[in-house]
């Protein structure tokens, strides 16, 4: 009887599982990752995706695992080994003080370098991970030359996630679109880079002219950071020198992907089982971020009975119907409201849930006609969550740690800001879509 019903309304039932889905992760009543399990169970339960590997000798397209996508996965994990190894060398503090050095001091020099800072690392590690390493220096600094840390803080946030839109590995939702639509690392570099380095340096402007009047010091305080000891920052020099050998030799099969056709997570993959060789593995593997894997898992589950049940084909159909089969309607509409969704809820779930779409858009209408849907999403999705507290991880953990150091940022104030810094990157990408895809 019941299989009967979940058959007659699997549509309905697979989008209903969905949407509770989003409504406990953005409520976060519930850690994230046990709504993302519990969703996956009650999806293979009702059978909107199937426990049955093989059918007569066939595998089965509607088989659970199928819908995981193990190249997000294993890259995930594997970056996730690499940053963490590299970063008890000390390497990425050196380098963030030795910057600090070149500033002498000044406070919106200082902004303006911590921001470039965070958002070129974040192009080649998690945003998460970029933050909670700058975040110490950010607040010796502040202390250093008696200001309010809120400034740079919410730079660094704000360039953490506009650079992490740069590249293939910059944000989770990229590695979800890469895999999804089959675009290499060199081509997230050669269509998103420059539009991002456009958006940082006018956000970057922005906030040094809303921060002018906040950002002073007196000549005695900004000698004292223009003079930090950086000489005991690196720990390890071995390691040092290992890891980011290893780092750049990944980030080169990325690069040479199109040539050597060795996939990014195999690329990944291999640099840290290197590194691994020269580890405890159980001291690293601790470290990695299981929550988010479990995460995705559970989220891949979920989507695929939605999927599997053809309401992912009619998501695409009903944008086709009220875009009228335009391109510009359809970019636009997918960039402005990936951008504002992706401000409000998590951009991970979001992004999951639209790939499929646009894998159904592009067979019905032609890769041609899908590629700036693609690009759209990936500086919507990752972009929006800038817009609040709540839109990305990164936006977290910098405002967690804000307060427990004595300067707490509310939703509100976070907010005021993000607003500007989302509005300014999504009329910035608007025009840059239309002048390079659709004009």
């Amino acid at each position: 009887m019941l299989t009967e019903f979940v058959a007659a309304h699997n549509v309905a039932i697979s989008f209903g599982l969905l949407l509770f889905a989003y409504i406990f992760i953005a409520t976060e009543k519930i850690p994230k990752v046990t709504i993302a399990l519990i969703g996956a169970v009650i999806t293979i339960l009702l059978g909107l995706v199937s426990q049955t590997k093989l059918i007569d000798g066939v595998i089965n397209p509607h088989y659970f695992i199928n819908f995981v996508d193990f190249n997000v996965i294993f890259l995930l994990v594997s970056m996730m080994i690499i940053v963490n190894i590299s970063t008890r060398s000390g390497v990425f503090n050196w380098i963030a003080n030795e910057l600090l050095k070149f500033t002498k001091g000044h406070p919106i020099s200082i902004l303006a370098v911590l921001g470039l800072f965070t958002a070129i690392i974040s192009a080649f590690l998690d945003n998460v991970t970029t933050v909670i390493l700058i975040m110490p220096v950010t607040f010796f600094v502040a202390r250093k030359l008696e200001i309010n840390p809120i400034p740079f803080l919410l730079t660094e946030v704000f360039a953490s996630n506009i650079g992490g839109t740069a590249t293939l590995i910059g944000d989770p939702p990229n590695i979800i679109i890469g895999s999804a639509a089959g675009l290499t690392f060199m081509d997230f570099v050669k269509v998103l880079t420059p539009v991002i380095a456009i958006i940082l340096i006018l956000t970057i402007g922005i906030l040094a002219i809303i921060f002018r009047k906040k950002l002073h010091a007196t000549e005695e305080k900004m000698q004292a950071v223009a003079n930090i000891d950086n000489s005991k920052t690196i720990t390890d020099k071995n390691l040092m020198i290992r890891s980011m050998i290893v780092l750049a030799l990944v980030i080169i099969g990325f690069i040479t992907h199109d040539m050597t056709h060795i996939e990014t997570c195999v690329a990944a993959m291999l640099g840290a089982s290197f590194l691994l060789l020269f580890e405890k593995p159980t001291d690293i593997l601790k470290d990695v971020e299981w929550n988010t894997i479990f995460f995705f898992i559970g989220l891949f589950i979920i989507i695929g009975g939605v999927e599997a049940s053809g309401g992912i084909r009619l998501m695409a159909q009903w944008i086709l119907d009220i875009t009228q089969g335009s391109q510009n309607l359809a970019s636009m509409l997918i960039l402005w409201a990936s951008g504002i969704i992706s401000g409000i809820i998590d951009n991970i779930p979001y992004t999951a849930t639209m790939s499929p779409m646009l894998v159904e858009i592009e067979k019905s209408m032609g890769s041609e006609y899908a590629l700036p849907l693609w690009w759209c999403l990936s500086l919507g999705a990752c972009l929006g969550g800038n817009m609040t507290m709540i839109g990305a991880a990164a936006n977290v953990i910098v405002s967690e740690n804000s307060a427990k150091e004595g300067h707490p940022m509310n939703f509100m104030q976070f907010m005021k800001y993000g607003v500007i810094v989302v509005a300014v990157s999504l009329l910035v990408s608007s025009l840059y879509i239309y002048l390079r895809f659709l004009k």
